[in-house]
């Protein structure tokens, strides 16, 4: 009844009255403190421990301010236990670790016999500023407590051998957390939160219920070890292969069918049990790799064919260079395209039959959006109809050319969608021999490129703020306080680093930061600063720093300079890192320099970033002299495209070296007396058309044509290399080749010399005349019954790959001259290819049915796909034939019998 008249609930009076017997219940003599010993205080092993403790907090001795390590037993009765620990807040202030274990009664095998009482904690604990381990183990949780989440400093969180069925995404609102064992619970899912753990490196959940894992685990760039043994697993996300400083994965005793190859590439992996799972098949990295454990798995071995209805088998398309268009039915289908680009259409993709078109198109500076750090690894591919929504997703695989680095780099699709340029979720496949595929899922057609960008980090910033740091850079961080936003925004974070500015700026002791890049939806200001930290330039440090030579730069798009903020912030410095609070975001550079004014030296420097020192050849093939071919490239790739084209071309050595932007149009121009042939649908008034791209192979195969005789002598000529507008003029003298300029602001950059020799053999007089071009010969056929030219065996070489024995076999190719090919070609895959298909074609020239004996070998060597598009370059050669034919009124115009006057034409056909 006094309970209920002062207010109180039955069960909260009722532990005040148990606090109130403890304190009465203590020994006789309670000056004595046995069980406090300097900064520990254990009383889980003693019977009574939440009365002994009730009664020192009552006495508040002087020692007790200096505990910083308590332990009680989790077996106490539990209102009793409750009351005790809301007494601990204000008596143990200093306290840095708490252990409340249950399971000290133990059976004969060792097995916990009877768990804690503990279901809960007070709210009141949230209040220890200092505790950083807490151990809850052994007790008889449900649901995490509530004041767990508020424990911004605890760094270890021990909750094995509960009750617990999932984790509240609360969880991930602890900054410091290092340790995390959930091991022994009922655990079906995890929260995505869990990947904002970023300082996390041990996490335990093994022993659980968990079938699937977040993608979002990917982002624990601190994580050394994870174990999740004992679950029932199936698969693993991608995302694991981000976890780069990983050590050991325990994955044992799961329901595993496959593993990321990516894992074998973690850099500092030393252990990975995948033992007792289903494994059929593992990737040859893991099979061989000393640190990877598969017994108990049925390696090799076929599991039992699941009780499914079968289904029809997708049709599968495969499309030559003819065909520009498919049709895709609601069946769906898999298409191959002839640049090699692949779709699948799942069933039901479309409710009605649709045509689809393709066109692979050159990259040109208003086609390819490319950021001030991107980098173009592929061609642009257009899919029409633009727009049309399907009704799952399409499977698009885009072949792409690997990037000189991949640090701190990432390989995305791009594509337009809105009138505005995004970029897809994209996977990596690898096929050998050194294939790689950009794979992504898209919802309507477009424009498709796949480009490599800087990572790029991302989250979503709640009123309650944030940490968002850089997985490619750990140093940078940008640290959200609570009331910096009043609704959820996103927030995208690029990091570039500077590692060539020293050479650049041509100053010894300059040195710079790493180039952050922070992008947001939303307002463009933050209501509250927000604090962004930076490494200090390579060879500074806090203690050695002059803050005179240190300055903060800032750009923001589209001004032309970039703006020294350092008087208009306060910047800390740590003794790696300067930190400095901002409102709105955009680029931000800190540099080391003596130069006193460094605006415009931050946009020289961003401006040779963006550099690219190449070298241009022009080089003629050595069995017909009128092919040559044009090439830009990278100064570091010059000798080994040289050496690998030493035996099928020759010409000049290449030029100076040429700086130029990626996406930089220029000019090549053949001048005095020879030309470009002028069919080529990119050749401007004799001129060839180029955009340089650094990670693509820029190169063109040209027929060039002279209105000279020939046959007199041989023509000696030059191209010219001209940056940005076609001039009107072109230079004349041969000594300007000697006056080469390079540089940014020059139009004329490099002139190399060409040789036509003069043409052997004797032919007739009428031959050569009312034409002045001169190209390729035809290499196999005529033109009636249709020819492939030269740049058609080309096309064939290029597709053959390991099959091309088989099919010089089929040739009629003796095996020794096989063998002779292949020594002398043993390092070039490509070399051995052409030279077989063009030496046996030099000896059929001329001969009937050559083309046939190809068309026979392909077919025989299981290469339909170009025994087929071979037939149909045939097919199209003798339909040009027929056209010409009635253009020059050699044949009739339709079926009908032609007049007796015009009986001549099978005669002149023939003829």
């Amino acid at each position: 009844m006094a309970a209920e008249a002062e207010g109180l609930e039955p069960e909260a009076a009722a532990a005040e009255d148990a606090a109130g017997d403890a304190v009465g219940a203590v020994d006789a003599k309670p000056g004595d403190p046995p069980l406090l010993v300097g900064n520990r205080l254990r009383l889980d092993l003693h019977p009574g421990g939440c009365h002994r403790l009730l009664h020192l907090c009552a006495q508040r001795p002087p020692q007790l301010l200096e505990v910083e390590f308590l332990q009680l037993s989790g077996h106490e009765e539990p209102r009793l236990l409750e009351a005790t620990l809301a007494q601990v807040p204000c008596s143990l202030q200093n306290l840095r670790s708490l252990v409340l274990r249950g399971g000290q009664h133990w059976d004969v095998p060792g097995a916990c016999r009877r768990r804690g009482s503990l279901t809960t904690l007070p709210a009141d604990l949230s209040g220890l500023a200092r505790l950083a381990h807490l151990d809850l183990s052994f007790n008889s949780l449900e649901t995490l407590p509530a004041c767990i989440p508020q424990m911004r400093g605890l760094s270890t969180l021990l909750l094995s051998y509960n009750r617990l069925s999932e984790l509240p995404e609360a969880l991930g609102a602890l900054p410091s957390l290092t340790f995390l064992s959930v091991t022994h619970n009922c655990l079906q899912r995890l929260p995505a939160a869990l990947g904002s753990l970023s300082t996390l490196q041990r996490l335990d959940l093994s022993e659980n219920l968990l079938d699937t894992l977040p993608p979002e685990i990917g982002g624990l760039g601190s994580l050394t070890e994870l174990s999740l043994a004992s679950n029932r697993l199936q698969g693993l996300p991608t995302s694991l292969v981000g976890l780069r400083s990983l050590r050991f994965l325990v994955l044992h005793s799961n329901l595993l069918t496959s593993v990321p190859t990516g894992l074998a590439h973690l850099p500092l992996l030393a252990r990975l049990d995948l033992r007792d799972n289903q494994l059929q098949d593992v990737p040859p990295e893991l099979l061989d790799a000393p640190f990877v454990r598969l017994q108990g798995n049925p390696l090799g071995k076929a599991l039992p064919a699941p009780q499914t209805p079968v289904i029809p088998e997708m049709p599968r398309l495969f499309l030559n260079s003819d065909l520009d268009s498919f049709l895709v039915t609601p069946q769906g289908c898999s298409v191959t395209l002839a640049c090699g680009v692949r779709l699948r259409f799942p069933a039901g993709a479309t409710t009605s039959p649709v045509n689809i078109h393709y066109r692979l198109w050159l990259p040109e500076p208003h086609l390819v959006p490319l950021g001030p750090h991107d980098s173009l690894l592929s061609g642009v591919l257009e899919l029409q109809p633009h727009g049309v929504a399907f009704r799952q997703e399409v499977g698009l695989w885009l072949l792409f050319v690997p990037p000189r680095d991949w640090r701190c780099r990432e390989v995305v699709v791009r594509t337009l969608s809105d009138d505005s340029w995004s970029d897809l979720e994209t996977h990596l496949e690898e096929e050998a021999p050194k294939r790689l595929w950009a794979q992504c899922q898209v919802p309507h057609f477009s424009w498709f490129l796949v480009v490599s960008r800087p990572v790029s980090n991302v989250c979503l910033v709640p009123p309650e703020g944030t940490l968002l740091w850089s997985s490619g850079h750990p140093g940078v961080k940008v640290t959200f306080p609570p009331g910096a936003t009043d609704e959820p925004r996103h927030v995208r974070m690029q990091v570039r680093a500077g590692r060539e500015l020293r050479a650049l700026l041509e100053e010894p002791e300059a040195a710079a930061s790493p180039l952050l890049c922070l992008s947001q939806s939303g307002p463009p200001s933050f209501l509250r600063p927000v604090t962004v930290q930076l490494p200090l330039p390579p060879g500074v440090t806090g203690l050695s720093l002059d803050r005179s030579r240190l300055h903060l730069l800032y750009w923001t798009p589209p001004e032309a300079a970039w703006d020294d903020i350092t008087a208009q912030v306060a910047l800390e410095f740590t003794h790696l890192y300067a930190r400095f609070q901002v409102t709105h975001f955009s680029w931000y550079w800190l540099w080391y320099t003596t130069k006193t004014c460094v605006e415009g030296l931050a946009r020289k420097a961003w401006e040779r970033l963006r550099l690219h020192r190449v070298n241009l050849i022009a080089l003629q093939r050595r069995r017909d002299p009128e092919q040559v071919l044009l090439q830009c490239l990278p100064r570091n790739k010059v000798d080994a495209a040289l050496q690998r084209l030493l035996d099928r071309y020759r010409g000049p050595e290449p030029s100076d070296t040429v700086e130029m932007f990626e996406g930089e149009e220029f000019f090549a121009a053949f001048e005095r007396g020879i030309a470009v042939d002028a069919d080529r649908p990119d050749c401007v008034q004799g001129r060839i058309c180029f955009v340089f791209y650094s990670h693509l192979k820029n190169v063109k195969e040209v027929y060039v044509t002279t209105t000279l005789d020939r046959h007199a002598q041989a023509v000696r000529g030059q191209v010219s290399f001209y940056r940005g507008a076609v001039p009107g003029t072109v230079p004349e003298e041969a000594e300007a080749a000697r006056q080469r300029r390079t540089g940014a602001g020059s139009l004329w950059m490099a002139t190399l010399p060409i040789k036509l020799p003069r043409l052997r053999g004797s032919q007739g007089p009428e031959q050569g005349q009312g034409t002045s071009v001169s190209l390729a010969p035809l290499n196999l056929g005529d033109a009636e019954t249709g020819f492939l030219t030269q740049s058609n065996l080309l096309n064939v070489a290029g597709r053959l790959g390991p099959d091309w024995p088989a099919v010089a076999l089929h040739l009629g190719m003796p095996y020794r001259e096989l063998q002779r090919i292949r020594h002398e070609f043993r390092d070039d895959l490509d070399g051995q290819i052409r030279h077989m298909l063009f030496s046996w074609a030099e000896r059929q020239a001329g001969q009937p049915g050559a083309v046939g004996l190809l068309v026979q070998a392909l077919e025989q060597s299981d290469r339909l796909d170009i025994a087929e598009e071979v037939r149909a370059v045939l097919e199209l050669g003798r339909q040009k034939y027929k056209d010409s034919i009635q253009r020059m009124s050699l044949a009739p115009r339709d079926l009908t019998p032609p007049e007796p006057s015009a009986s001549q034409s099978p005669e002149s056909a023939q003829a």
